[in-house]
C-alpha cells in the first residue's frame, strides 16, 4: 500500500473531525478548514491508489 493512502486516509479522518467540531461549536473557520482537508485527503488517497494499480500492473507484466 502506498504512502499517499495512508496518508490520505489520516487527512480525512482529521478533516471530519475538524469539520464537526466546527459545526458543534458555531465555528465557520473551523468546519471549513475540515471540509478542506477532508477534500485534500481524498484526492491524495486516490492518487496513492493510482500509484498502487500502476505498480501492481508493472508487476505484471514484468511477471509475463
Amino acid at each position: 500500500m502506498d504512502k499517499d493512502r495512508v496518508e490520505g486516509a489520516a487527512h480525512q479522518a482529521k478533516g471530519s473531525v475538524k469539520e464537526v467540531a466546527g459545526k458543534v461549536t458555531g465555528d465557520r473557520k473551523t468546519e471549513a478548514e475540515g471540509k478542506t482537508e477532508k477534500a485534500a485527503g481524498k484526492v491524495q488517497n486516490a492518487i496513492g491508489g493510482m500509484k498502487d494499480k500502476i505498480k501492481d500492473a508493472a508487476k505484471s507484466w514484468r511477471n509475463r
